[in-house]
C-alpha cells in the first residue's frame, strides 16, 4: 500500500513550514509548495518542494497535475496562504478587497478545484483551510480582511455539503493571532500575549486530516490561543 500523500501550500514559512514537518513525522509524503524558495529550502531532503505562487488561477491546475504524476495523486490539502491588512470599513479600498478576496477565498477554491478529480477517483480525500478569528466573529478594524476570512469559512462549509458525498472531507482552523516570525515583527507584545506557535496548530490541522477525525467535515476549529 502506498504512502498517503500531502500537498501543503505554503510551507515556505510559519504554519505552512510547521505543517509540512509534522505531516511528515505523521507518515505522509509531503510535497511543500511556496513561491519563496528559500524558505522551502530550509525544509529537510524528505520533503519534495515546488515552487510556484497559488495564488495566480492558472497555476493550481498544471501544479497539481505535475505533482500527481511525479510523486502520486494528493490525497490532503493543507492550504495556509492568506495575505492581511488592517483597515475598517470606511477605508477599505477596491485594489485592497480584491487582493484580499483573491489570496485568502480565491486560492482555496482554484487549489480544491484542481486536488478534488484526484480525491473524487480514489473515493477519499482531507482537505484543510486557513480561515481565521475575524472571519468567525465580526472585528472593528479587520474589515476587509474579516470579510474575506468569513467567505473562505463559508467556502469551507459549502464544499462540505458538495463533496462530502465523495468521500472529501473539507476543514478549516480559524486562528486569532499565530506566533510567527513576521507576526511577532508585526503586533505589539501586548497583542502576542495569547499567539499560538504554528507546531500548535500543525498538531491540530494533522488531527483533522487523521482517521481518528473522520466524522468530522465543515468544521470551522478555533484555535484563538
Amino acid at each position: 500500500m502506498s504512502t498517503p500523500s500531502a500537498i501543503v501550500v505554503g510551507a515556505g514559512s510559519g504554519l505552512g513550514q510547521a505543517t509540512a514537518l509534522r505531516l511528515q513525522k505523521a507518515g505522509l509524503t509531503v510535497v511543500a509548495v511556496d513561491r519563496n524558495e528559500a524558505g522551502l529550502k530550509e525544509l529537510p531532503d524528505g520533503i519534495h518542494r515546488e515552487v510556484a505562487d497559488s495564488t495566480d488561477p492558472d497555476v493550481p491546475g498544471p501544479l497539481v497535475t505535475r505533482i500527481a504524476a511525479e510523486v502520486g495523486p494528493p490525497n490532503v490539502l493543507v492550504n495556509t496562504i492568506g495575505t492581511f491588512a488592517l483597515g475598517d470599513a470606511l477605508s477599505v479600498t477596491p485594489q485592497n478587497l480584491r487582493e484580499l478576496m483573491d489570496v485568502n477565498v480565491g486560492a482555496a477554491l482554484w487549489l480544491t478545484q484542481a486536488v478534488v478529480p484526484y480525491m473524487q477517483e480514489q473515493g477519499s480525500g482531507a482537505i484543510v483551510h486557513i480561515t481565521a478569528r475575524p472571519g468567525v466573529e465580526p472585528t472593528a478594524g479587520y474589515a476587509g480582511y474579516g470579510v474575506s476570512k468569513a467567505a473562505l469559512a463559508y467556502l469551507v462549509r459549502t464544499l462540505d455539503i458538495e463533496l462530502r458525498p465523495h468521500g472529501i472531507r473539507v476543514n478549516a482552523v480559524a486562528p486569532q493571532i499565530i506566533a510567527t516570525a513576521k507576526n511577532k515583527a508585526m503586533f505589539p507584545p501586548d497583542m502576542l500575549t495569547e499567539a499560538v506557535e504554528p507546531e500548535a496548530i500543525a498538531d491540530v490541522i494533522a488531527f483533522l486530516i487523521s482517521d481518528a477525525a473522520a466524522p468530522m467535515s465543515g468544521a470551522v476549529v478555533p484555535t484563538y490561543g
